[in-house]
């Protein structure tokens, strides 16, 4: 990997470029804002002025890290001025909405899907930090549009400079398991402190509150507007996820005024309450990527069993 570009220098995009720079790769930055340029170029990273500039270089990968909400407007702004063999990536944590934007904007054919499951509470490029991502476990999306040369040059950089680990699944696999244990969970936290800033006991609730109330609300203190989008670009999973969840709490609401039995709710998540295993522990093999198309299938359908990507060598992938 010889040249990487990143557009949004945020708390993942700015520890993408940071990482990528202490990993000897040549990257390129360039974020909306003129503080945070000028904020990455004194930690140390090239920053172009504008998008025509990042794409001018023709990087390896271009990294679209801009929110959400931002990324039709983006897509199109690059779509504009990518040439050569540029392969366009991005960070989002919702898969099927940001293909719809860069498959509107013309970039569909460069497009790789990603998304690095790592990140705190906080925002901007100075939350961001290279050690974010140590080890982090991505998800590369792909469809029956993904090219073999697109998807290896992708999983070259992650499992590569950036250190990661991959699942490769679909768009809707990925939507559908980033609700359960991303978005909800910031819609979960959201809720609790909500509940609390309602509350009339509030300031003694806060007063007195510890560990247990600390870890479950952390992911509720990041910027609601970052978390709104989130939640609405993935309305369908997460609105079916929370229909179980409401489901699951009426039935307690209900069995605490009655005095009934309340031990199958907590004794339910007993299956995963051990931690899991650390990914890509397992026996490796090599897979080929066929020329026809059907490693996109079987490496998803891998994928979403847990298997994931360890490595790329000659045209293959080590999968544990």
């Amino acid at each position: 990997m010889r040249r990487v570009a990143v557009v949004g220098l945020g708390l993942v995009g700015g520890s993408v470029a940071r990482l990528l720079h202490e990993q000897g790769v040549e990257v390129t930055g360039y974020d909306a804002t003129a503080a945070t340029r000028a904020a990455a170029r004194a930690a140390g990273l090239r920053v172009a002025d504008d998008v025509a500039d990042v794409c001018a270089g023709e990087p390896d990968v271009l990294v679209l890290a801009v929110p959400l909400r931002a990324m039709r407007t983006v897509a199109t702004e690059v779509a504009r001025h990518v040439r050569g063999g540029t392969v366009v990536t991005d960070v989002g944590s919702v898969k099927g909405a940001v293909r719809d934007a860069v498959t509107s904007a013309g970039l569909g054919a460069r497009y790789v899907g990603a998304h690095p499951m790592a990140g705190t509470e906080h925002s901007g490029f100075e939350a961001s930090d290279a050690a974010m991502l140590d080890g982090a476990r991505w998800a590369v999306t792909v469809d029956g549009t993904t090219t073999r040369e697109a998807f290896l040059r992708v999983l070259g950089l992650v499992t590569g400079p950036l250190g990661g680990t991959v699942h490769v699944l679909t768009d809707d696999v990925h939507d559908e398991a980033t609700a359960l244990i991303s978005h909800v969970p910031h819609v979960l936290a959201t809720e609790l402190l909500g509940v609390v800033a309602d509350a009339p006991v509030r300031d003694v609730a806060l007063g007195l509150a510890a560990g247990s109330f600390r870890d479950a609300t952390r992911v509720g203190r990041t910027d609601p507007r970052r978390t709104e989008a989130m939640v609405t670009d993935n309305a369908a999973w997460v609105a079916s996820a929370l229909r179980v969840v409401v489901r699951d709490l009426e039935q307690l609401v209900r069995a605490l005024e009655t005095n009934a039995p309340v031990g199958e709710f907590f004794d339910r998540p007993e299956p995963v309450r051990a931690p899991a295993p650390a990914p890509g522990t397992g026996e490796r093999r090599r897979v080929e990527l066929d020329d026809a198309g059907a490693w996109r299938s079987a490496l998803a359908a891998a994928g979403a069993r847990g298997a994931v990507v360890v490595g790329v060598e000659d045209g293959a992938v080590e999968v544990a």
